[in-house]
This record gives structure tokens, C-alpha cells and sequence, in this order.
């Protein structure tokens, strides 16, 4: 899928078969501990209709630092034509990270998206689930909650 794009840097898959394209920042920024900041890609783009942009965290840069994605995964319709940026939360309670221009700081992922109609009903139909909320689906060992 073509996707145009404005951007100095543009994303790049690192490996074959890659679901995120790497963003990258295009403003200097520091990251002190618990803050969040928003941070300019330098990245336009024109996603086709019925398609979506996801912005997600980099694992490496989670785990090594403690950096991550507030919004993830952000949301990037198919009509929006402004820059892409993402909003850092420096998780470490302790140290500051440094975020220089062309870091590598989150993934972009594509996906086709199909357009719901929301029909409203009278009652839904029953699942094996039911109204099972937060934590309900917990891990099962022989047939009963663990």
C-alpha cells in the first residue's frame, strides 16, 4: 500500500516482516523523571480511507529507560493531515532521558479498519464471557479460576 507522506525522516521498518515503522523525533527533549512531553516526528501523512495508524511504544526504549507511549496506542485517522505526534512518559522515578533529534521513539503500524454500524437492540446475544469486566478473564487450571 502507498502511503504519501511530508517528512524528513521517514519511517522505516528495521527487519522484514515488521509490523511498526519506526518514528523518530525531530525535536530535542528531556525527559525528567514522571514527566510526559509531546514530541514532533516531523511526519504527514495521507493514509487511505478505511485505514488507520496506530502509535505505539518501543519495547527497547520501555524497558531500557522506562519510556513510553501515554495515548498508545494513538490514533491516526485516515482524514487527519497534520504532523504525527507522540506523547512521552519518562516512567523512571529516578533519572532523566534525553531525547535527540532523529531518536528512534515510537512504531507507526498501518491496518485497515472496517466501519462499524451500531444497530441498537433491545437485549445482546449471550457468550461464554457475559458481562465478565476487568481481571474476569483470568488464568484457568483445570476449569477453575487459578
Amino acid at each position: 500500500m502507498d502511503v504519501p507522506i511530508i517528512a524528513a525522516d521517514v519511517p522505516a521498518y528495521a527487519h522484514p516482516g515488521d509490523a511498526g515503522a519506526d518514528l523518530v523525533a525531530a525535536e530535542p527533549v528531556r525527559l525528567a523523571p514522571g514527566q510526559r512531553a509531546v514530541v514532533g516526528t516531523g511526519v504527514r501523512i495521507a493514509l487511505p480511507e478505511g485505514h488507520v495508524a496506530f502509535v505505539v511504544p518501543r519495547s527497547g526504549l520501555a524497558a531500557k529507560h522506562g519510556i513510553t507511549v501515554v495515548n498508545t496506542p494513538g490514533t491516526v485517522d485516515a482524514g487527519y493531515r497534520g504532523e504525527i505526534k507522540v506523547i512521552l512518559l519518562n516512567t523512571d522515578s529516578q533519572h532523566a532521558h534525553d531525547i535527540a533529534v532523529g531518536d528512534r521513539i515510537a512504531q507507526l503500524i498501518v491496518m485497515p479498519v472496517p466501519r462499524a454500524r451500531f444497530i441498537p437492540v433491545e437485549s445482546l446475544p449471550d457468550s461464554a464471557r457475559g458481562e465478565g469486566g476487568f481481571g474476569s478473564t483470568g488464568y484457568q487450571k483445570n476449569g477453575v479460576p487459578a
